[in-house]
């Protein structure tokens, strides 16, 4: 969740983001990306982020635009951090 700061108000204010926090995709303190990994092993992971980068570019004609293409690259940044 990002914040941001209204010009009249000191106090942070939550703004939702969709790519790199949803929130319908965690409960508590888990979310739902760390609990796939720990049922996978690391290669099944590997293809599991691969098929979802795949996704998200076949269907951003469609669907989702520009939302589409950074859910795209939020599973390339999180493929590559996983990449030795």
């Amino acid at each position: 969740m990002r914040f941001k700061r209204p010009v009249e108000d000191s106090r942070p204010v939550e703004i939702p983001d969709p790519i790199n926090d949803p929130e319908h995709y965690r409960q508590g303190m888990i979310d739902c990306i760390t609990a796939i990994e720990a049922q996978l092993t690391a290669e099944e992971f590997r293809g599991y982020l691969k098929g979802n980068i795949a996704k998200y570019v076949w269907r951003e004609r469609k669907k989702g635009g520009g939302e589409s293409l950074r859910k795209a690259q939020w599973y390339l940044n999180t493929l590559l951090d996983k990449t030795p």
